[in-house]
């Protein structure tokens, strides 16, 4: 199986981290469906061209928050997921960064008209 991963080493997010919130994504779109099998640790690493130790720290981060099932000589496989307890995941990071946004726009002096207006420039340009 060939994922769509993208790599940015310009960026401040860790390459692990990138690979497990891309694999994240893939699942709750349902492009990756429960029970698929993923690449192997040493096969993603080589079509990503980076080490095999980060490919297994994405892997055992996954694991560690039930997104994959990793079984000993089989391999990762997309972890049987409640949906909806997915979704509040997301929806608890999203309250996060926009308390972040909030508390930044207040030390700017931001008013909530400005502020709304960016929110409705980043929300149409993802369109």
């Amino acid at each position: 199986m060939l994922l769509n991963i993208i790599i940015s080493n310009t960026g401040d997010k860790p390459i692990y981290q990138q690979i497990a919130d891309q694999i994240k994504d893939h699942i709750m779109k349902g492009l990756l469906e429960e029970s698929e099998p993923l690449p192997s640790i040493r096969s993603l690493a080589k079509d990503l061209n980076i080490s095999v130790i980060t490919t297994k720290r994405a892997y055992d981060e996954l694991e560690k928050e039930g997104f994959i099932a990793t079984i000993a000589g089989k391999g990762s496989y997309v972890a049987a997921q409640n949906k909806e307890l997915l979704r509040e995941s997301r929806i608890k990071i999203v309250e996060e960064k926009l308390s972040e946004a909030v508390i930044a726009a207040k030390s700017a002096e931001l008013t909530f008209k400005e502020l709304e207006e960016m929110l409705k420039f980043f929300c149409e340009e993802e369109k």
